[in-house]
Order: C-alpha cells, then structure tokens, then sequence
C-alpha cells in the first residue's frame, strides 16, 4: 500500500453525525478520476463555499485488485457530515457520478457459485457507512458489507485523524 496524495479538509467532534465513501479507481488517469469524483461529490453535496463544513479526504492509497486480475487502484475514503440528505439519495448521486465520469451502468454480477464478479473502472464510489444506519436491501446496504473482506479500506480509514477514525470503527462494529 502507498500514500499518493493528503487533503485535508475540517475536523469532527466525536459525536458528529459523518458519512464515509470509498472513492477507487484503476482504469486511465487515476488521480484525475478522484479528483473528477471528489468535485462533483462537493457540487452535488453542496458544499462548494461552505469554509465551517466538516468534510475530510484521506490520502490517496494505491492498492492492488481484488477479486479479480486487473491493474492496480488508487483509493480514497471522503468524511463529511451528514447534511440531510437520505442514505437512498446519496446512493442515487453516487451512481449518477460514476455515470457522468464514465462508468458503464452496472448491476452486481455474480459466478454459478454465487461469488461477486468484479471488473475494471473508471471510478468506483461506495457508501462504506452513513453514521449508525444499519439497512440491508437489494441496492444498498450499511455498512458496507465487505469492509472486512477488504483489508485496505481499514488500513486508509486508520490515515483518517483519530477521532474520525474511531467513529468509522464504532459504526462499522456495530
């Protein structure tokens, strides 16, 4: 694992209400498809001039594929508060963001064994929690249900400061 790029935005109080999404992609230019994601997330977010909003990115991580033999990620998990918006909501802007940078629409696909396929992509933008909301659905379900089955996402999480840290730790141990 290597730490690319460190963005630094506010901090949180420990009791803050936060959402953490894993931005990654390994396909063109990897920086520029963050970057890409990170400016589009703040317009559709509304947090372009909004200097007291607690948002935070971590650095960017190049990690290898898993699940599949592809070239290597660079990753990145963005912190913000909550600003009223839903968990269905953010899901939706998210994928319309993968969309609009280049990612073909996609569904889960799965092998004959019932194990996920994964492929290449431009940019990836996953909801990993939205603070203590525990929902399990056909589109979306929180926490992100293989946090634990990815090593990295943990090992960028513990780059984040303490406190934010340790709130992604309470919710995701839930």
């Amino acid at each position: 694992m290597e730490h690319e790029n460190d963005e630094r935005g506010g901090s949180f109080g420990a009791g803050d209400v936060v959402i953490f999404l894993l931005l990654g992609s390994n396909l063109g230019d990897r920086e520029a498809n963050l970057s890409d994601a990170r400016k589009r997330l703040c317009e559709e977010l509304g947090f372009e001039g909004k200097e007291s909003l607690q948002l935070y990115f971590s650095p960017e991580v190049r990690t290898e594929a898993i699940g599949f033999e592809g070239a290597f990620f660079l990753n990145q998990i963005m912190a913000f508060e909550e600003q009223g918006i839903t968990p269905r909501k953010l899901l939706k802007i998210c994928q319309k963001i993968e969309i609009e940078i280049g990612r073909e629409v996609h569904q889960a696909e799965f092998d004959e064994k019932g194990g996920r396929i994964y492929s290449d992509r431009i940019i990836d933008v996953d909801i990993l929690a939205f603070n203590d909301v525990r929902c399990n659905t056909k589109s979306l379900t929180l926490p992100h249900p293989q946090i634990w089955s990815r090593p990295f996402v943990m090992e960028i999480a513990a780059l984040l400061p303490e406190p934010i840290f340790k709130h992604f730790q309470a919710i995701v141990n839930n």
